[in-house]
């Protein structure tokens, strides 16, 4: 995750280099603390760690629908650090999305699979998915913040995440190796992480490798995607669109044969798309044909764009006195 990432530094760089040869250069890099970005780059490990952990423990049912939390969170944080104020259409699109989320985690909970997982371990996982929720969104936040402040480029800012990451989680691959924990571990030596073992399984099984590069590559387009979506728009909207990739999985899923179709699951969608929709604002062509609701969806775009200009302004003016 962390190597797909950091490749996206080595892909601002050369954009650079590439900028710099026009007569007139249009990219500007920003002067910031790459250290800034530490504190999320530390957030996306543990919360991710804490997140795959837990998927061993619960069932991917309650896996999809917890991470769904993340929005609400997002939205929550958004507003009581960065000073955001959110539309009612949007808490209302935050809800329905949410609303989605469960429905669709429904059809998988009702769809016949067994596991063996006992009541604890189940109870323990989805309180830790949760507090993976909490620090993902914390993530997203500190992002949003130091993306406006700086004016970061979106892959510079992933990149140098990459980097932290990478670096960090090489280091706790060492003691890792050295971790009893007996049954949890899966691996010969029953420890927390053998990096030596997963060496060997690469070379005696090619198509690991192959995985593990797209694992790189989708990872590096979608951390690119993700934080140009913040940059541009607003750390929980980014959260929502998020929300959209599990009905991407199911879709794939279910074309490959690896699951059922189930009704609630056209529901759940249906659902999402809706709370999406009403979150970034694609009611507003539709009620601005109504007569009565022409002046409301007006004064809801200008506040919108209002918002956005404050959160702009206020960050030019801290970054300003910074310097």
């Amino acid at each position: 995750m962390f190597l797909g990432e950091l490749s996206c530094l080595a892909a601002f760089y050369i954009l650079l280099c590439h900028d710099r040869r026009r007569p007139e250069p249009k990219m500007n890099p920003a002067s910031f603390n790459p250290l800034l970005f530490f504190a999320p780059a530390m957030c996306d490990m543990t919360a991710t760690s804490i997140m795959y952990v837990a998927l061993n423990m619960t069932s991917a049912s309650s896996f999809q629908m917890l991470r769904g939390a993340v929005i609400i969170f997002t939205g929550l944080l958004s507003v009581a650090f960065l000073g955001r104020r959110l539309l009612t259409s949007q808490w209302l699109g935050i809800f329905i999305t949410i609303v989605g989320l469960l429905i669709v985690g429904l059809a998988d909970f009702f769809s016949g699979h067994k596991d063996d997982h006992k009541l604890s371990d189940v109870i323990t996982g989805d309180l830790l998915i949760i507090m993976a929720q909490v620090i993902v969104s914390v993530q997203m936040v500190l992002e949003e913040k130091f993306v406006y402040k700086h004016d970061v480029h979106p892959l510079r800012a992933v990149g140098t995440e990459g980097f932290f990451g990478f670096v960090v989680l090489s280091l706790l691959l060492i003691p890792m190796y050295f971790i009893p924990v007996g049954d949890f571990g899966n691996n010969p030596r029953r420890v927390l992480e053998d990096a030596l073992d997963a060496f060997c399984q690469i070379g005696h099984q090619p198509l690991i490798l192959l995985a593990l590069l797209g694992n790189t590559v989708s990872i590096a387009f979608f951390n690119f995607a993700g934080i140009s979506v913040t940059k541009e728009i607003s750390a929980t909207t980014r959260m929502v669109l998020d929300s959209l990739r599990t009905l991407v999985i199911w879709v794939v899923s279910m074309g490959l044969g690896w699951e059922q179709f189930h009704g609630l699951q056209v529901l759940g969608f249906l659902v999402l798309l809706l709370g999406t929709a009403l979150y970034n604002g694609l009611h507003r062509p539709l009620l601005a044909r109504i007569p009565c609701c022409a002046g409301m969806v007006t004064e809801e775009e200008e506040n919108s764009s209002g918002e956005r200009e404050r959160l702009l302004n206020n960050s030019t003016v801290q970054a300003d006195a910074e310097s």
